[in-house]
């Protein structure tokens, strides 16, 4: 992915324009007359009225990751999940369904099956890294389909061009979570999304110190809908956290490239430890989906390790416990590398016997790779696998 240029905000009035955005952080905005104001909300001419309804800050950030994506605008929401929210509360009603990965985040799921059908809308889960299983999921009255490109947390690789052509097939919106992959590994409109979505928090704005969500659709019909629940249900963000990734954006392609090397050094370093049951990485030639993601990414397997070491939560709690340099957490996207366990985080809440299915043990772990000394990393990551091995003994 070639970087986007960071144009400078024009002024009017001005010969010079500033080279960083500047933060704007009014929540109400004047306008002259009713009639004015009324224009602005007919959509006949462009201003601002109240923050909640949006701002300069976010417009620039919505662009900017859409140009990125080889898309129009977009809503900027205040966090990744309200970007999943604007897309399935919005254009969902009651007597809906929706089809969603099996494999996908953990509050993403938990929308599927708890609150989504308290509103009357019907779900169901599918593999999605088989075609066939999304369009089995289908039903007449199916109105999205929604896909993680690379699973979280299991880093498993979607179908999707298969699905894409299934949701054409059968008249389905598409919508793509791409934060795990991000655009530069893959644009999924040029695959036949629909909607693509983001959690801005991860790897996008890059520092861990920004709670965002984009989302965009390419029908104006559908971004409507969105925006409107949005601003109805109030998942404005604020302007200086949209001001912090809008900053992190300039650096995102060479900490994307750097992570990526770095992991795909870890998870080699990962196959060859005593005690890693497996390790999972598009890249590796013993992935699930090993030639899928050659075609598909080509080549490009981003910043997320996963891997299951031997034993229980003893075994975990040793490993995170002797692993003191890096941060355990549960969070993806920073500077700094950041190990995660699924079962006591993001999928707490799943039930044991599906997480199990889904290999999600005691002894899995995400890793999201940072900009750390290789060397130090994968010295950490031993130091932490004795341990846990000395707790096996």
């Amino acid at each position: 992915m070639k970087p986007t240029l960071q144009r400078p905000v024009v002024f009017k009035d001005s010969l010079s324009a500033p080279v960083v955005s500047p933060i704007m952080p009014s929540v109400v905005y004047a306008s002259k007359t009713p009639d004015e104001l009324d224009s602005q909300y007919a959509g006949e001419a462009h201003g601002y009225t109240y923050a909640r309804e949006g701002h300069p800050n976010a417009d620039i950030l919505a662009q900017r990751i859409a140009m990125m994506e080889g898309m129009q605008g977009g809503i900027i929401t205040g966090s990744g999940m309200a970007a999943v929210s604007a897309a399935l509360m919005g254009l969902c009603e009651n007597g809906d369904h929706v089809v969603g990965g099996n494999q996908l985040y953990g509050r993403s799921l938990r929308l599927m099956s708890e609150d989504l059908p308290r509103y009357g809308i019907e779900t169901s889960l599918a593999d999605t890294t088989n075609a066939q299983a999304v369009a089995e999921a289908i039903k007449p009255n199916t109105k999205l389909v929604l896909v993680e490109i690379v699973s979280n947390p299991t880093i498993r690789i979607a179908d999707l061009d298969g699905i894409a052509e299934v949701c054409k097939e059968k008249g389905v919106l598409l919508v793509v979570d791409n934060t795990f992959t991000t655009p530069a590994a893959l644009k999924p409109v040029e695959h036949g999304a629909d909607i693509v979505l983001h959690s801005v928090t991860k790897l996008l704005a890059g520092h861990a110190d920004v709670t965002l969500g984009w989302v965009c659709a390419k029908d104006p019909a559908l971004m409507e809908r969105m925006t409107i629940y949005a601003v109805t249900h109030g998942l404005t963000a604020s302007p200086f956290e949209c001001w912090l990734a809008e900053r992190g954006l300039a650096t995102f392609d060479l900490r994307y490239q750097r992570a990526q090397q770095t992991a795909q050094r870890l998870a080699d370093a990962f196959a060859e430890m005593p005690n890693v049951k497996r390790v999972v990485y598009p890249t590796r030639q013993d992935h699930p989906e090993a030639a899928r993601a050659q075609s598909l990414l080509q080549g490009r397997g981003a910043n997320m390790v996963s891997f299951e070491i031997e034993g229980g939560r003893a075994q975990a709690n040793a490993f995170t416990e002797a692993a003191s340099e890096l941060a355990f957490a549960p969070t993806l996207g920073d500077v700094g590398t950041t190990i995660s366990h699924p079962n006591s985080s993001s999928h707490r809440n799943v039930p044991e016997a599906d997480r199990l299915a889904n290999g999600i043990s005691e002894g899995f772990f995400r890793v999201s790779v940072g900009l750390e000394d290789p060397d130090a990393m994968i010295a950490a990551f031993t130091k932490g696998l004795k341990a846990a091995q000395e707790v096996s003994e």
